[in-house]
């Protein structure tokens, strides 16, 4: 019983539950990525490096299933069962990560601004007490007065 209610106040902290909408959201923002990379720049890549074939299917033949056979397409070589270095796929997976880590450096860098102002202006804040603790003092004295009276 002590596990499940150590592991319920583990669950329940504010930190895991922010860590886990984290990863939701990093994973719908990878899905956004990679259609982007896959469907939008490779294509373009694609088009200008080559015959306008996509990108994601560039490879180069190291050995043929059959001495002499020719492959127009990654499938048709993977089909036949030859020996492919399928670097296309590979560079469009490099291409995401590198969107990706971009776009996380910069979230993390504004909210670093974001912790350095709220910093700042803690700091600059005056030290002394508030005006609500001025109030409660004010009337502690009119309290002390009327007693002494």
């Amino acid at each position: 019983m002590a596990f499940w209610k150590d592991f319920k106040a583990f669950a329940m902290k504010g930190s895991v539950l922010d860590l886990a909408v984290g990863v939701i959201i990093g994973g719908a923002f990878g899905k956004i990525v990679s259609a982007m990379v896959e469907d939008v720049i490779m294509p373009l890549v694609g088009m200008v490096t080559g015959k306008g074939e996509m990108f994601v299917d560039k490879f180069v033949l190291l050995t043929p299933a059959k001495p002499g056979d020719v492959y127009h397409s990654l499938d048709e070589a993977k089909k036949a069962g030859a020996n492919i270095f399928a670097y296309g796929h590979f560079i469009q997976t490099v291409v995401d990560f590198f969107i990706i880590a971009f776009f996380i450096f910069i979230t993390i860098k504004g909210i670093s601004k974001l912790k350095a102002k709220e910093e700042a202006i803690k700091a600059a804040e005056p030290f002394g007490p508030s005006s609500t603790d001025k109030l409660l003092m004010e009337i502690r004295d009119i309290l002390q007065k009327d007693k002494q009276q």
